[in-house]
């Protein structure tokens, strides 16, 4: 988390890269971070939930979220780095 860029540093980026990837592994949700500001822990990114839309939510709220078998959200271990249209792509 600590190497994310700060809150608004790729604001003039039309394709910024996403760095960190989580998800539920019991339901249909999934965060593309972007950015993120330690002292704050809000992250700005991309969710894909019941809409896809652009963000920011804080990390305590996600790491309270869980789905319907009650497990967390978990970050995708196997996630590279990757701009942010290619995941928007994604079916």
């Amino acid at each position: 988390m600590a190497k994310l860029p700060t809150l608004g540093a790729t604001s003039e980026n039309p394709d910024p890269v996403v760095q960190v990837k989580w998800f539920t592994p019991d339901a249909n949700w999934t965060w593309w971070v972007i950015e993120y500001d330690p002292e704050s822990r809000i992250a700005y990114g991309f969710v894909r939930g019941i809409e896809d839309e652009f963000g920011t939510f804080t990390f305590d709220e996600v790491e309270q979220l869980r789905g319907s078998l009650g497990l967390p959200v978990e970050r995708d271990l196997h996630f590279d780095p990757q701009p942010v249209s290619k995941v928007m792509n994604r079916a």
